[in-house]
């Protein structure tokens, strides 16, 4: 398996930070995961997500964007908004949502 970073992207662009916390046995949760993974693909502006989840539950997704119109289509997804609202109902505990603007993005990857 072939781990690698998202790459380094000409700033600025945008990124949004999706922290949270499951429930017990989120029934589903990890399908319907996957699904947002690859449909967020098709969204124009997406440039790529990092995604971990500790032990307990704690996740962190980190979505990267050009702009904000990017950020907004993903958002107006119908699917994915109706995975929220499952989220919001079934799977989640809580969660927060942070946006930034990128100023500076570099990276180093051992020859």
């Amino acid at each position: 398996m072939d781990i690698r970073p998202v790459a380094a992207h000409e700033p600025p662009y945008y990124t949004v930070v999706f922290t949270s916390v499951l429930t017990e046995n989120p029934e589903r949760y990890g399908e319907t995961a996957a699904r947002m993974n690859e449909l967020v693909k098709d969204v124009p502006g997406f440039l790529g997500y990092e995604s971990a989840r500790a032990p307990g539950g704690l996740g962190i997704t980190v979505g990267y964007f050009r702009d904000e119109e990017a950020i907004a289509a993903w958002q107006r997804n119908l699917e994915h908004q109706a995975a929220q609202k499952q989220g919001r109902a079934e799977w989640y505990q809580r969660y927060s949502v942070h946006v930034a603007k990128v100023e500076r993005s570099y990276g180093f990857e051992r020859g």
